[in-house]
């Protein structure tokens, strides 16, 4: 089952659902805000289509990792390796070898940025574009889930 997770537009904390077409409110457990949202049957295919959130079509893919702790992990090999003569990096870099194989890959919607697990139609979605994410984040263009080339 896909699993949903959006950011309370409030306090920030993320919200996690599961999508269900009946669900319209999705409440953010901190702050107790409720964000709007619009469930599909496709959705509870684990089919992603459009975002329940902002309604827009344009995704990335990526591997499912922290990047606070992958900045976190890179200072300390950092600073290790002032002591250890550079091999932190090499056992930071075998460490990130393995996570690359062992984790899963997850769906981002670039305008409201939600987060979309257990994707089934995970391959048609295509990796993160810095121009598309520009034009997205900047000038509010809407791709409605075309490549950049087509526009």
């Amino acid at each position: 089952m896909m699993t949903v997770t959006l950011t309370c537009p409030e306090c920030g904390s993320g919200i996690h659902v599961y999508p269900k077409v009946e669900s319209t409110l999705a409440e953010c457990d901190v702050c107790q805000h409720q964000v709007p949202l619009h469930f599909n049957p496709e959705h509870e295919q684990a089919i992603l289509k459009d975002c329940p959130c902002c309604e827009r079509k344009d995704f990335y893919k990526q591997k499912d990792f922290n990047r606070k702790l992958g900045v976190a992990l890179f200072v300390i090999a950092a600073i290790l390796s002032l002591f250890t003569y550079g091999i932190s990096f090499i056992v930071l870099y075998l460490f990130d070898l393995l996570l690359f194989r062992k984790l899963s890959m997850i769906a981002v919607c670039y305008k409201c940025q939600s987060i979309f697990r257990n994707v089934s139609n995970i391959d048609e979605l295509r990796p993160y574009d810095h121009e598309m994410n520009d034009r997205i984040v900047y000038s509010d263009h809407d791709f409605k889930g075309l490549p950049i080339e087509n526009h």
